[in-house]
């Protein structure tokens, strides 16, 4: 069991390197300090990658929904509703787990050994509806309500908050083209800061970020339950021993709950089954003659 999972946590960090260096993939960016424009940008990418990277060939998903929140010359575009509704159907959060460059830092961040290692933080149950607030309050309401004289809001969630923004764009940004350099203030140090604080937190704690403050988690985790792919349990192999919430690094009692909102899909569960009872909706299953098998999800 524990070669399984080495191997597939080995492939799915092979996936999100792939992925990052995929949608980061304008290299002239990088060298000159300047941000694609062409026409891919048009397209948003499935996780958190923010518009203003250096190699980023498409569109964050956050920004691009506050986008056409908060400005006045759009009429709304339901293409961006439309990007999140089809990566949500078809994977979740799956996408969390295999597809978001900044997910993959707080991975790489986790394994780094730590003198004291938290499973959750105190009062995880409360702090875990703070993205929906994030979501609802910093992403939507007020990109949409908060207007300055020309009738145009601000993208709250990456002027304020967005860790990732400022990680894969403000600090590269800044650190290439000289000519950024003289607009960065207390804004600039806020972000820092709070980059800071979760990269230090990730060091003791699975995926701070993920589980607290991500409003594309929030809406991904909406779609778990009838994604495309989900996890199913056979309740007539499973022997409710708890080995899936002990291995899950998210503290989720997957037994009970395969298809919880708080799910990245990382398939830890899977492989600390002891009777393999945990399956996924694309998996080739084989039958068990003679036995009804029947499945939670």
């Amino acid at each position: 069991m524990a070669k399984k999972l080495k191997k597939a946590h080995s492939l799915r960090h092979i996936v999100q390197i792939g992925t990052a260096a995929i949608t980061n993939g304008y290299l002239e960016g990088f060298k000159t300090g300047s941000i694609y424009t062409g026409p891919l940008k048009v397209a948003c990418v499935p996780g958190l990658n923010c518009y203003s990277c250096p190699g980023a060939l498409g569109s964050c998903p956050i920004g691009s929904l506050q986008a056409v929140l908060s400005n006045r010359g759009y009429n709304f575009s339901f293409y961006v509703v439309g990007f999140l509704f089809v990566f949500g159907a078809l994977l979740g959060r799956f996408i969390c787990g295999w597809l978001c460059p900044f997910g993959l830092v707080q991975d790489l961040l986790n394994k780094l050994p730590f003198y004291k290692k938290l499973k959750k933080l105190p009062g995880d149950k409360a702090l875990r509806y703070l993205k929906y607030f994030i979501l609802a309050a910093f992403v939507i309401l007020l990109p949409s309500v908060v207007l300055d004289i020309a009738g145009q809001g601000s993208p709250w969630f990456c002027k304020f908050i967005c860790p990732s923004g400022t990680l894969f764009a403000g600090i590269p940004l800044v650190a290439i083209n000289s000519s950024f350099r003289p607009a960065l203030g207390g804004l600039f140090v806020l972000k820092v800061s709070v980059l800071t604080l979760l990269l230090l937190l990730s060091l003791a704690l699975y995926r701070p970020f993920c589980r607290y403050l991500c409003p594309l988690g929030a809406i991904y985790g909406l779609f778990n339950p009838i994604a495309l792919y989900r996890f199913k349990v056979d309740k007539t192999a499973c022997i409710n021993c708890g080995a899936c919430q002990k291995a899950c690094p998210i503290d989720i009692p997957v037994f009970k709950q395969p298809n919880s909102q708080e799910c990245i899909r990382c398939g830890a569960c899977r492989y600390a089954c002891p009777v393999g009872a945990i399956h996924t909706t694309i998996e080739r299953r084989a039958k068990k003659s003679g036995i009804e098998q029947v499945y939670v999800e």
